[in-house]
């Protein structure tokens, strides 16, 4: 996932490195990627992904009850995890948790980046349909690693 948000950005023209080092001086934490120029309100963006699984053992008392913690509600608990973690860079930069459950749903930050990003590249290619070719890309990888998840709950006997 990171690798496609990162592939999209470039997309854009807008520079951007992977796993950057030393944004965050006291805990060297490290968010997934950031831009190396100004995103807006003249911050460079950041962001961090997560795919919560919510089949895993550890979510099935939440999601057996209410929506993943992850649902895109403002407030749910997986994406304020990742802006408690990363609360350090929202003075130097713009922050987008990216947390998209292994059931599809994204934060409505996620879908945020998404769009803006397409729109983004869509003035660079003239391609009005950038953004739906994000999501698919996005989409095939989730199903890609859903299965491996499932591959892998099989006995090798």
């Amino acid at each position: 996932m990171n690798d496609i948000l990162w592939r999209a950005v470039k997309r854009a023209q807008v520079p951007a490195t992977k796993e950057p080092a030393n944004l965050i001086l006291q805990n060297g934490k490290r968010p997934d990627g950031s831009t190396l120029i100004p995103w807006s309100r003249g911050k460079p963006m950041a962001w961090d992904v997560t795919v919560p699984d919510t089949c895993a053992e550890s979510h099935i008392g939440d999601t057996a009850t209410e929506a993943c913690r992850c649902s895109g509600e403002p407030g749910s608990g997986q994406q304020n995890c990742q802006i408690a973690k990363y609360d350090e860079l929202a003075s130097t930069h713009i922050f987008y948790p990216v947390a998209i459950e292994t059931g599809g749903t994204s934060t409505h930050w996620a879908v945020e980046l998404f769009q803006e990003i397409g729109r983004r590249s869509t003035l660079i290619t003239g391609e009005p349909r950038e953004s739906t070719f994000l999501f698919p890309q996005l989409s095939i990888a989730l199903q890609r690693g859903n299965a491996v998840a499932f591959i892998n709950t099989f006995d090798s006997d």
